[in-house]
């Protein structure tokens, strides 16, 4: 069964204050398909609409500061692709780690519902990609997409990660805690991450198994999901998972946009600065300003770079033609 686009027709939820946002939010989804409070920081809100299904993890306040329309992922993917969404929302950032929240799974599973679709894909980013990864296990042969995920806050297992202490008295030991084992049944796991920012990076080696693809973003830094949707590819790289064609050749013609990204270029200059290598700088400088004309930030360092090479610094590469 081919899901296609639907007619999903919801009013911009952006310019809504919170009280407001959730009663939009609650309406929307008991009027196709289900809304369910989950405690006092986690609520579940599902669309019924084709035979794939992303059941997505997300914050209220990514949600309301990510969004255009100030709307879950999901139902941009309802619009586009004509999939159900099951989005499931915390009041900031709690890894998920609720009994309520366990029980819905549970309930989920008893009632069969993940039996009705076709394909289920699960994403989340940071500490969402944690709870995308955890809660897959619900769902054997699911995708997952865990942007930056975190394995565990687990300190005996992950002392050296000082981001998040003040999450080091919750329990990642019990249902659902260690992500990585609970990718085992997944039928593919696609971790993104930049290997040059080294939390995320270590995090990422606990989640070596044979279904994981490790898609690595160099230089993207520490807000890959962000880039992502200014970039357009957020949707299409879920599309991808959903459809079975993202692989490491795909993902590839994705991630070439880079070049014409102002936050990767920025970063790239910086860490080549960082590296002393003033040849190599010139050199992008040149190409950024050849490829998008006008770019301030680029022209400053070349005009700097130039004046050191006057000063007999280091030798400036040769202009092209």
């Amino acid at each position: 069964m081919q899901d296609r686009p639907q007619t999903f027709e919801t009013p911009p939820m952006a310019d809504l204050d919170k009280a407001e946002w959730l009663t939009r939010l609650a309406d929307v989804a008991e009027e196709h398909g289900h809304f369910q409070p989950l405690g006092q920081q986690h609520l579940a809100a599902f669309v019924d609409a084709g035979s794939t299904l992303l059941v997505s993890f997300e914050t209220l306040q990514g949600i309301r500061a990510l969004s255009d329309d100030g709307q879950p992922l999901g139902w941009e993917c309802v619009r586009r692709m004509g999939w159900s969404s099951l989005t499931l929302i915390s009041e900031g950032d709690t890894w998920f780690r609720d009994r309520q929240v366990y029980g819905y799974f549970d309930r989920l599973i008893d009632d069969g519902f993940f039996d009705e679709f076709d394909t289920i894909v699960f994403y989340g980013a940071g500490p969402c990609g944690y709870a995308a990864a955890a809660f897959s296990v619900s769902a054997p042969g699911a995708r997952v997409i865990a942007i930056q995920p975190q394995a565990t806050l687990d300190p005996r297992v992950t002392e050296w990660d000082d981001r998040f202490t003040e999450m080091r008295r919750t329990s990642f030991t019990d249902r659902y805690g260690y992500a990585p084992d609970m990718i085992d049944a997944a039928e593919q796991v696609f971790v993104l991450y930049d290997p040059e920012v080294t939390l995320d990076a270590m995090h990422a080696a606990l989640f070596t198994r044979p279904n994981v693809m490790k898609l690595r973003m160099r230089f993207m830094g520490t807000a890959i999901q962000s880039d992502l949707i200014d970039m357009n590819h957020l949707v299409e790289l879920i599309a991808r998972a959903g459809n079975g064609t993202l692989d490491t050749v795909s993902f590839a013609r994705l991630w070439r946009d880079r070049h014409d990204h102002p936050p990767y270029l920025r970063s790239l200059l910086a860490a080549i600065d960082r590296q002393d290598r003033p040849w190599l700088a010139t050199m992008i400088c040149r190409a950024v300003l050849a490829r998008r004309g006008r770019a301030p930030h680029f022209g400053r360092r070349l005009k700097q770079l130039e004046r050191q090479a006057k000063s007999g610094n280091f030798e400036i590469p040769p202009s092209r033609p």
